[in-house]
Parts: C-alpha cells; structure tokens; sequence
C-alpha cells in the first residue's frame, strides 16, 4: 500500500499558519508528502524546505489572484496538489495548512486504509474535528462547527476538491465513506488578535473580492474580537506532540465564561439535545456513509 499525502500553502509566516506541524502531522503515515507552495510575499518556501525530510516532494504555483468568489481559488489549488499524487499511490491524505492529525489515531487511520484498499466502493475516510478557538484552551463545541469532514481519498483523479476545498466529490456526487476514529485538530482561530484580524481580511478578499460592498462590510481595521462566539468548552485532553513548541511559545491570552451562550432559541434546543444525546440533528453532510 503506498500513501501520498498533499496539502498547498501560500504566506504561512505571513499569517502565521501551523504548516509545519500539519506536514510533520502526516509524514509518519505517507511514503510521499506533495506540498504546492504558492507565490508568496513571504519565505514560505524556505519554511518548508527546512523540514528537511526526504518524503516532501515540493511544487511550485501561481495563485489565480482573479478568482475572488467563495473561496474557489482554494480548491484549484487543492487540485494542483491533488494531480501532483503519483498514479502508483493508493490513497492520497489531504491536510490544510491550518489543520493537525493527533498520533493517537495513527493506528486506525493504517488499519482503515489497508482494510478499504481493495475495496472500491470506498471513496473517502471521515475524520473527526476538534475546533479550537481564541487559546489553545477552548474548542468551539456548537453547530457552528462542522464534526466531521473527508481528509483521505481514493487516488482517483476524478476526485475534486469541492467549493472552497472544504471536501470532495467525484463529477459532482458525494463520496462514500468509511469513519475511522481519528482526530484532525483545527487550529485556524488561535492566533494573536493582530494576525487573525490580516488573516480574515485576507480571507475575505477570497471570498467577497468581487463585491467592494461585501467585502468592505467585513474587512477588519483593528484587532479580531474573540469575543463574538456562541459558545464554547474547555479543552481538557492533550494537544499533538508536534504542535507543543508552538503552543509552549504563545504569547497571547484569551479567557471565556463558558457557561456564556449566545444562542437563538431553535440553536439552543439543537445544542442541548446534542449536548444529551451526541447527535447533531439535521446536520449537513457533504459525503454518503457506507453503511
């Protein structure tokens, strides 16, 4: 079985992404690691040539700065890496620049991969998400967050990252899956206020570039405001071993009462039954679960 892994950045220093982490995160589970690093303003480059693992195999793109709607420019970029996979590889394990597979579910997620090779009904593997938020000491526990989202695919080309590289389809058709039990870790809301305030802009001009209103409705001219979540819980397990220099030299603060919901009625019988029960209903899901 060969696993190749693949994952795009663009200005991680700038907008101080874990990317490091998130490749090392992967690296024990793939023979190869793909990363397209974009043209950036920064020595994103150098960052990633300073892994210094023989696995990496590094590509070289240009962003298509015209595409300024949804966020599509990040699931061309996606496909950059996606194509990049060589055709001798069984699956290919996606990661985001701002996201960290935790090794306690290394063993599942081998075990699940070798036991779905064969098996081509199986187009995908569901990961479970943990969402931090403001610290590294909170995790947004709300519908805002999605729980689950494919990150390993079939080597199948006709696989595309779908929307804003959120998830995949195959010609338009959700793929089926198989859950494994694995964490990802999501540590694209714990930042120094400055830094995610750029980031946000940054991602906004993704999103909205092509309508001046939108976007300068949404564009930030001070510090991001951790303050306006719905709620939150405390994180009380441990982080990855390759994000712990990184949480160890954070220097920044962020305290919440977490017993402070802002929530609608509707949201607020949704929350306390999945607070109850563990099930999200009427969730929405950009994948079919092979039963």
């Amino acid at each position: 079985m060969k696993v190749t892994g693949f994952t795009f950045v663009r200005n991680a220093i700038k907008y101080d992404y874990p990317v490091v982490a998130s490749i090392q995160s992967i690296l024990p589970l793939c023979d190869e690691v793909v990363v397209s690093v974009g043209n950036s303003d920064d020595n994103t480059l150098e960052l990633i040539q300073s892994i210094g693992s023989p696995k990496i195999r590094i590509i070289q793109t240009i962003w298509d700065d015209s595409l300024k709607e949804g966020g599509r420019v990040l699931a061309v970029e996606t496909n950059k890496a996606f194509d990049a996979v060589g055709a001798d590889a069984d699956w290919a394990f996606y990661i985001q620049a701002d996201e960290v597979v935790h090794e306690k579910g290394y063993d599942n997620i081998r075990a699940a991969m070798q036991q779905y090779r064969d098996d081509k009904r199986v187009e995908g593997l569901l990961f479970n998400y943990v969402h931090f938020y403001g610290s590294y000491d909170y995790v947004g526990d709300s519908r805002t967050w999605y729980k689950n989202e494919i990150r390993v695919v079939r080597n199948n080309k006709q696989i595309r990252s779908y929307n804003d590289a959120q998830g995949f389809r195959r010609e338009g058709q959700k793929l089926l899956v198989k859950p494994v039990k694995a964490e990802i870790y999501h540590y694209g809301w714990v930042k120094d206020p400055a830094l995610q305030a750029q980031k946000q802009n940054n991602s906004h001009h993704l999103y909205y570039g092509n309508n001046e209103q939108a976007l300068q409705e949404r564009l930030l001219t001070s510090e991001f405001d951790y303050g306006m979540v719905d709620s939150l819980a405390l994180f009380k397990g441990a982080h990855p071993q390759v994000m712990q220099s990184r949480i160890a030299a954070r220097n920044w603060q962020f305290e919440r009462d977490i017993s402070r919901k802002s929530f609608s009625f509707k949201d607020s019988l949704l929350y306390w039954i999945e607070q109850k029960t563990g099930k999200r209903l009427f969730d929405y899901r950009n994948y079919k679960i092979l039963k």
